[in-house]
């Protein structure tokens, strides 16, 4: 019975919008048409890499404090993004190799920057992420990477 009465309600639903449109005979509302195109055409083509830091050293050295962050971002990161970026405060956690949580407070720095200069900002960032894990102790820093548009 309750999947009988699922499956009706399931039809009403998939079909009930068309309807209510032939009915009223005006077509779907102009805020529920695709706007992709128009997104697309709006936004340029740009990365956006999300760079994921966290604070304490897994030698068991003193946390990375926001004055030392703040100071890293000066001295690494703006220096090769000086047109600007987001930083966000997180909270982390992942698995160490003895299979223990090991939760802490992160950063995230988010960096957008013309898809045409993805090959010269690979290697930037990638110094970054090594600059940070030498400078703090850090087994990793995390690099996300995805292609996205842009309107400034």
């Amino acid at each position: 019975m309750a999947l009988t009465v699922a499956a009706a309600a399931f039809a009403v639903l998939a079909v009930g919008e068309p309807v209510a449109y032939a009915t009223l005979g005006s077509g779907p509302p102009a805020a529920s048409k695709p706007v992709a195109s128009t997104a697309l055409a709006r936004g340029k083509a740009y990365m956006e890499t999300r760079l994921l830091f966290g604070t304490e050293r897994p030698d068991g050295g003193p946390m990375v404090t926001d004055q030392q962050f703040l100071a890293f971002v000066d001295e690494e990161i703006t220096p090769r993004f000086p047109k600007g970026l987001t930083i966000q405060d997180g909270r982390g956690q992942w698995r160490d190799s003895r299979g223990m949580i090991a939760r802490e407070r992160s950063y995230e720095v988010i960096l957008l920057y013309p898809a045409t200069e993805s090959r010269v900002r690979d290697s930037q960032i990638e110094r970054i992420r090594n600059a940070y894990e030498n400078a703090y102790a850090q087994n990793s820093v995390g690099r996300l990477d995805e292609r996205t548009t842009a309107d400034f």
